[in-house]
């Protein structure tokens, strides 16, 4: 009967119309769900689902409108409007917050009631509760970056009234001074506990809360105005992580990528997808077979017999292919299969060539082949080792420090074997060249990981706009989203973001 009820609640959770995606007092609370162990394990197994099905929203606010994507693909390209900033009140996009209150209403029911839960081994409670003020700071921080000032909810819905149910927007800093009291709830949660649960890293961990920790705080320092004060508290994070033993850079790049290796030692958080549970949303990078045979790789070889069952919507930028067009970097081969409308006469194209460029298959991402058909079944990062470094970079680079230690282990494991101190480590510099360094290792290291929006947006509005060839000076409001005139009409006391009126 538990089980029912949670999937009574889960429905409910998902058919929210409000503007805060509800509509209705928490079912899980009111039907005794909340009585047991086991309905607790049952309820955090749903977080995860929860936190899965907004995968593709993830990727997309924090990749889509940056320089990464925008070149040429096989099929009609999707997202256009967001890839160039054509973006007004009237196409505002991801109405109703992206469906994310939905998310963090399950989270603060979680949050209520599980502390009175009785459990067998009250270290798992203790571990279950890091696990979601966590996952409930990721949310939340995720909204900041997009619209900046948002509703704050953090209790359990006892009211179906629409005055109840509204909210006013709060400012950055509040948001941001609830994402810091979530992460602190969940250090506290963890304890010195840093393992992984049931030693999956498909869960929320210690070691995400403080790579979040990490991220949330250099934000807050840039943009927010918390100055040192915040890059120290962040710096001191990310070194936490560090110093953990049980997370570190996988030695080949290439390795990260397959489903076989998922649980790998770099992985701090990754969104598990399994077959027959659900595939991730990367067949759309790949293509058909139409289109993909007739094709060569840049080695000159034929595609024809590739097995494919995609579609081409997302295309990299020719930015994107020169800057990661070094054959000496194991990141260049990993991430991209480079399709040219000949052969070369057998000698290919071992540097881009734009003449000759029909597309490229992202290879990243690329899940396996299972007979006659793929599975776009890998796991997909949140967090990994690479980022506790290149973010330690900034966490230095801003307080004035050397960040060229964590700059040159990333550059290392790329160039393996080749790898040359006299031609490839970096040297520090002045803190704008140090800023543009850690800019381009990221850009190349996380491509397709939905993170180069918000590194540029990190670094500060000059570099969004410097970078991303769709905006301009004076155009600045545009780094966060609009609300839809429907969520105002519904909720009177939203405004709209500054910038659109």
């Amino acid at each position: 009967m538990k089980y029912i009820y949670l999937i009574m609640g889960l429905l409910l959770l998902n058919s929210c119309e409000s503007e805060l995606e509800i509509e209705a007092p928490s079912e899980l609370t009111f039907n005794g769900f909340w009585d047991s162990e086991n309905g607790a394990r049952a309820a955090h197994s749903g977080l995860y689902g929860s936190f899965r099905a907004e995968a593709s929203t993830f990727w997309a606010l924090g990749g889509i409108r940056s320089d990464v994507w925008g070149g040429p693909t096989f099929e009609s390209p999707f997202s256009i409007d967001l890839i160039e900033s054509n973006i007004t009140v009237s196409t505002a996009p991801y109405g109703g917050w992206a469906g994310f209150y939905q998310r963090i209403h399950q989270l603060n029911d979680f949050i209520a009631n599980v502390p009175m839960i009785e459990f067998n081994n009250e270290a798992d409670k203790d571990h279950m509760m890091g696990q979601a003020y966590g996952l409930r700071a990721y949310f939340y921080y995720t909204l900041l970056k997009t619209w900046g000032g948002v509703p704050l909810t953090t209790e359990i819905l006892n009211t179906t009234s629409p005055e109840g149910l509204s909210k006013a927007r709060s400012s950055e800093e509040e948001v941001m001074q609830l994402i810091k009291e979530d992460i602190a709830r969940s250090l506290e949660s963890f304890g010195d506990d840093d393992s992984f649960w049931n030693g999956n890293r498909n869960f929320w961990s210690k070691a995400a809360s403080l790579t979040l920790k990490g991220d949330a705080y250099i934000w807050s320092g840039n943009l927010l105005g918390g100055g040192n004060a915040d890059f120290s508290e962040a710096k001191n994070a990310l070194q936490e992580v560090v110093e953990m033993g049980n997370i570190d850079l996988v030695s080949n790049y290439g390795d990260l990528w397959g489903p076989e290796n998922e649980n790998n030692s770099e992985f701090i958080f990754a969104i598990q997808y399994e077959q027959n549970e659900a595939e991730n949303f990367y067949n759309s990078f790949t293509g058909r077979t139409t289109e993909i045979w007739p094709q060569f790789n840049e080695e000159g070889e034929s595609m024809e017999g590739f097995v494919i069952n995609g579609s081409n919507r997302y295309g990299p930028s020719i930015k994107t292919l020169l800057i990661s067009d070094d054959n000496l970097d194991a990141r260049k081969d990993a991430t991209f299969i480079r399709l040219y409308s000949d052969s070369n006469d057998g000698a290919g194209y071992p540097t881009f060539n734009e003449e000759k460029y029909f597309g490229s298959i992202l290879k990243k991402f690329l899940g396996r082949v299972d007979g006659s058909v793929r599975i776009f079944d890998n796991d997909i990062p949140v967090y990994r080792y690479a980022d506790v470094l290149l973010l330690l970079a900034e966490a230095k680079n801003h307080l004035g420090e050397d960040p060229s230690e964590e700059i040159n282990l990333i550059r290392q494991r790329a160039y393996g074997e080749d790898y040359d101190p006299a031609v490839h480590a970096y040297s520090n510099a002045s803190m704008q060249e140090n800023t543009e360094a850690i800019l381009e290792e990221r850009y190349v290291e996380f491509i397709a990981e939905g993170k180069r929006w918000w590194d540029l947006r990190r670094a500060g509005d000059e570099y969004v706009i410097e970078n991303v060839p769709f905006l301009e000076p004076g155009e600045e409001y545009k780094l966060l989203l609009p609300i839809t005139l429907d969520m105002i009409g519904r909720n009177p006391l939203l405004v709209q973001t500054p910038g659109y009126n």
